[in-house]
């Protein structure tokens, strides 16, 4: 791996990435540290055709890479702040900075857009709806910071106790405040969203935040921190670790070892986020897990067709099919399964799969081409055992080795990988069930439950499938349902806690009972 000196540029943007927003420093304020000789983290372009992966015209920019020490530095950092922050600014305050940084968000969308597609892949269209997704989130707690179930807000409960005359004797408070000093991991599918997901709320209880972002995309992080800096967050406030991949399981024990730290916050997968459970386990935090799913989308039959057609495609082939909520597992009724299969078809052959800056493009690449070359083996293994390719099934190694064709596979054999495991890629796969007991058996076997989908216009189906469902979203005739002022999060192996609503909030929180005899 590249060194890069201190005195060489934190960060080298190629001219494609030149944007209002100024991004000379990933460090920001760690300017401290920049003496330290360091190695370099190379953000790759995921749509770079192999020549250019070879060539190293792929490389988009190089950000210095960041270590166990620092992270450990950064969260002493955090706790130094955290007594200023939680107890000397007003929830008033705290909500005018987001609302300041929301502002400049979305003044500079374009470029934060253009940004998230060159690291990540996906269309431009899509990093466009994302960064408006991601300042809902400000915007939605810079409201609930000012609240009553916020930081400094609580209730009050009647007095059990008698004074000696018979009257009650005081009075029983329980108020709310910030955990403290909290440490965040976000993913590279989503990242500007899953960095204001977790920001906001905890910015808004008056916690500090140490964030780690992915190492696949750490320049749209960079452009959040650069605008926070903007907009008037303290610097020791919000704290950026950007690390590579060889030095992320460090940070990531640091961030479960150090006693400082009283919030964990991931999104990623189910093994890593039991990793840091059991490594968190000796220090005792909370924390908030958004781990992997395997949705099913079932189709019943007096579904309305076209709609669920619809919201499969919503749900399945956004960001090609690398969301955990997007559907994988499609349970469709036997007698509408052909009606459905042929809409399907038209939908998907009319996908236009290319780079994301590309105006014609609706489906960009997958993120890495282990994913891509992973996603073939199981499509294989699964017309081995007996499914048929319905459309596509192929890498598209001409675009580059991190593409594949938008995929059906029918009659899937749910013994198979590519049914049993999240799939993470733009392939539906359709199995059929008769009984609508057999669809929910179906749609429940497995160790997940974050997401799952049904389509009915069977108003009390709707509320006896929903229920049934081991899920911690449903999704009714739709396909995209996430929302600020929603909570998001699984049951089973995909996580713990909620974020999005004020239940997000109360993830940043803590309840103290008070007891007042006056």
């Amino acid at each position: 791996m590249a060194t890069m000196s201190s005195s060489s540029s934190t960060i080298r943007m190629v001219s494609s990435l030149t944007t209002s927003i100024n991004l000379k420093d990933p460090l920001l304020l760690r300017g401290k540290f920049l003496s330290r000789h360091r190695e370099s983290l190379e953000v790759i372009d995921p749509s770079a055709t192999l020549g250019e992966i070879e060539d190293g015209t792929a490389v988009i920019a190089l950000v210095e890479a960041m270590d166990r020490n620092d992270a450990k530095e950064a969260i002493e950092t955090s706790s130094k702040a955290l007594n200023k922050w939680k107890f000397h600014t007003t929830a008033l305050e705290r909500s005018k900075m987001l609302s300041r940084l929301s502002m400049l968000i979305t003044e500079n969308a374009h470029d934060i857009a253009r940004i998230m597609t060159l690291e990540s892949g996906k269309p431009l269209k899509e990093s466009l709806a994302e960064v408006g997704y991601g300042t809902s989130f400000i915007d939605f707690y810079a409201a609930e910071a000012m609240r009553s179930n916020s930081a400094g807000g609580g209730y009050l409960y009647p007095s059990p106790f008698s004074s000696i005359d018979g009257s009650p004797r005081g009075k029983i408070m329980a108020i709310q405040e910030a955990v403290g000093v909290t440490a965040m991991i976000t993913p590279w599918n989503f990242p500007i969203a899953m960095i204001t997901r977790k920001l906001a709320p905890a910015l808004a209880a008056g916690c500090t935040v140490v964030l780690k972002p992915s190492e696949l995309t750490p320049l749209t992080a960079i452009a959040v921190k650069e605008l926070a800096n903007r907009a008037g967050i303290p610097d020791e406030v919000f704290q950026l670790i950007i690390s590579n991949k060889e030095q992320t399981p460090s940070v990531g024990e640091e961030f479960c070892a150090n006693p400082i730290v009283k919030k964990i916050s991931f999104t990623g997968s189910t093994a890593v986020g039991k990793l840091l459970m059991k490594q968190s386990s000796h220090t005792v935090k909370r924390l908030s897990l958004e781990l992997g799913g395997n949705a099913p989308f079932i189709v019943f039959e007096d579904a309305d067709v076209e709609q669920a057609v619809h919201a499969a495609m919503a749900s399945k082939f956004r960001n090609a099919g690398q969301t955990c909520v997007c559907a994988d597992r499609f349970i469709i009724h036997q007698d509408i399964e052909q009606e459905f299969l042929h809409a399907l078809h038209q939908k998907v052959q009319n996908i236009h799969v290319g780079k994301g800056l590309d105006e014609k493009t609706t489906m960009g690449p997958l993120i890495l081409g282990s994913a891509a070359s992973s996603i073939k083996e199981k499509v294989d293994e699964a017309l081995e055992k007996g499914a048929e390719c319905v459309i596509g099934g192929n890498l598209l190694t001409h675009l580059g080795p991190n593409f594949f064709e938008p995929t059906i596979l029918r009659n899937v054999n749910t013994s198979c990988r590519i049914w049993c495991e999240e799939t993470f890629g733009p392939v539906i796969a359709i199995s059929t069930f008769i009984h609508e007991e057999q669809a929910i058996e179906l749609a429940n076997d497995t160790s997940s439950g974050l997401a799952s989908y049904f389509c009915s216009k069977d108003a009390a189906r709707m509320f006896r499938v929903a229920e049934r469902l081991e899920n911690g979203i449903v999704g009714i005739n739709e396909g995209i349902i996430s929302t600020a002022n929603a909570p998001f999060g699984g049951v089973k192996e995909s996580g713990l806690g909620r974020e999005g609503s004020p239940s997000g909030l109360a993830e940043y929180l803590e309840t103290k009972y008070v007891f007042l005899n006056p």
